[in-house]
């Protein structure tokens, strides 16, 4: 038997564990508490299965000859998608979206039999990874074995399908956003509803500010149609609100019954998301027809296996004032010391990209790279080397980078989260102090535009992005799919179950060639 280490990121080392009322089962995942504290509210002790990564390697026997097979089997186990047709006994019936009809196609017709509609076959995937690595010590390389054997990883295409399994013109669809606030919501706002109502769906409603709007007080409702949405892309924002927290799986299924939803579209990040699997998972238990179909929505890119996740790229473009700001007053002050916070709670990927894509930073600082402040080869030691041979420098550090240095405060916000000590003052501090020790002068210039990077309109990339995402989720959701979300992997648009995206958080690979890239583009040594 060889010990054989997990595949980044994807993995195969998973355990099924039955949450109980209790919560006491450890999964070794931080993400888990995002569930446990989504469950904990609720009252009536539901408990749902809850499927997490472990800290622990499998012990996988290579000598087995068909132990490649085994594996690929495996994971086309647990990416096969959840259907209604699981819990429920559903007929399909032909499709009434088509591309060569400007309305719906009539309740007679079906879909139409003759020449090209632009239809996915049921059958089609799209590979996962892609590249084939010769040696376990290449940049990046996930690998099983020490030949690196290529391991054939399948994901369902997405797009629409020639049989649904709704009646459109019964389906009442609603859609919520949760979370924080992200560049692109009210664009995938609107091509949701633009493409329900071209298969024929005309009772759309928005839930407003998140989870909460399912059960609290005096919000209502929001009716949504083509002209109501019509121009909600031209702002940054969510028309319909967000929140954090929710309330319990049950009462939100219960509102779910109660008003008479069909499907429910939930743009959030995993936090999200998992309560979305949560609720996809207590209306089978009570065998509702109701598909739950996320799309995921963070500007930290730090959702597990999708290429990128919609508001990033807008994300990195806004950054990009603050950093040329801070390059312009640093710059033009004597030993200058710009320092850019940007958003990345526990994946550096904002600050990586915004670093390589302005050309201007010197020292770079993520979450998933530890680095030292003193010592010869610390982080103040290399910025003395750049203001003596520079007479400036360049500083972006993403907003969860270093906690290790800082006091923890032991706090969650309403979503679970921990609430991050404030890295960016702690650096300007430590800055001011080191070289005031010193005997030398620096003028430190900090800036955190947290609030105005994610507040901005979707960029034209994002833009796209949020289109295809918000037809895909709809697409989806007719196929008869539910606990299920939607993005894009090497580049082909795909169907992934909620349970294997929330298995842990997608971080920045020390090991990969993004990273080495940033840090040729940085200069910076090792900070240890």
């Amino acid at each position: 038997m060889a010990s054989v280490p997990t595949f980044n990121k994807v993995g195969y080392t998973t355990v099924q564990n039955r949450l109980n009322c209790n919560g006491n089962v450890h999964l070794g995942n931080s993400r888990c508490l995002k569930v446990r504290i989504f469950e904990e509210r609720a009252k009536s002790g539901f408990c749902k299965l809850v499927t997490r990564a472990v800290a622990a390697k499998p012990e996988i026997d290579i000598s087995n000859p068909d132990w490649k097979k085994k594996i690929e089997d495996d994971f086309e186990r647990r990416f096969n998608l959840p259907h209604l047709r699981d819990v429920l006994d559903v007929e399909p019936r032909p499709t009434t979206f088509s591309l060569k009809s400007r309305n719906p196609i009539g309740e007679g017709n079906g879909s139409l039999n003759s020449g090209w509609n632009g239809y996915v076959n049921d059958d089609d995937r799209a590979l996962l990874k892609v590249i084939k690595f010769a040696s376990p010590n290449s940049a990046g390389a996930e690998c099983v074995d020490g030949d690196c054997t290529f391991i054939e990883q399948w994901v369902h295409r997405a797009g629409p399908r020639k049989m649904i399994y709704y009646e459109p013109s019964c389906v009442k669809a609603a859609i919520v956003t949760c979370g924080g606030l992200c560049p692109g919501l009210n664009d995938v706002i609107r091509q949701i509803v633009f493409t329900l109502d071209k298969y024929g769906v005309k009772n759309i409603v928005g839930i407003p500010f998140g989870y909460r709007g399912f059960t609290e007080k005096g919000l209502s409702e929001i009716p949504l149609s083509r002209h109501v949405v019509q121009n909600i892309n031209v702002v940054g924002g969510s028309f319909l609100g967000v929140s954090r927290g929710a309330p319990s799986t049950t009462e939100i299924v219960d509102s779910i019954q109660g008003k008479g939803i069909d499907m429910l579209f939930v743009l959030g990040g995993d936090g999200t998301h998992a309560g979305a699997n949560a609720i996809h998972e207590e209306c089978r238990r009570r065998k509702l027809k109701v598909s739950v179909v996320g799309v995921p929505k963070t500007i930290d890119n730090d959702i597990l296996l999708v290429d990128k996740t919609f508001g990033f790229d807008t994300a990195v473009e806004a950054a990009q004032k603050a950093i040329n700001s801070a390059y312009i007053e640093a710059q033009s002050a004597y030993h200058g010391v710009g320092l850019v916070k940007l958003m990345g709670r526990t994946s550096g990927f904002i600050a990586m990209h915004a670093s390589l894509s302005s050309g201007q930073i010197d020292i770079c600082l993520i979450p998933e790279v530890s680095f030292n402040l003193n010592g010869p080869n610390g982080v103040l030691a290399h910025l003395e080397h750049l203001i003596e041979t520079k007479g400036f420098a360049m500083i972006c550090v993403a907003e969860g980078a270093g906690q290790e240095l800082l006091e923890k405060s032991h706090a969650t916000d309403a979503s679970g989260n921990a609430v991050l000590s404030d890295i960016g003052v702690h650096l300007q501090q430590k800055i001011k102090r080191h070289f005031k020790e010193k005997g030398l002068y620096a003028d430190v210039k900090y800036i955190d535009p947290t609030y105005m990077v994610r507040a901005v309109r979707a960029n034209a990339s994002d833009a796209i992005l949020c289109t295809v995402l918000g037809q895909n989720a709809v697409h989806g959701a007719f196929a008869g799919f539910s606990g299920i979300t939607t993005g894009t992997c090497n580049t082909h648009y795909v169907y992934l179950p909620i349970t294997e995206v929330i298995k842990s958080t997608r971080h920045v690979d020390p090991n990969s060639r993004m990273w080495h890239r940033c840090l040729t583009s940085t200069g910076q040594p090792d900070f240890h």
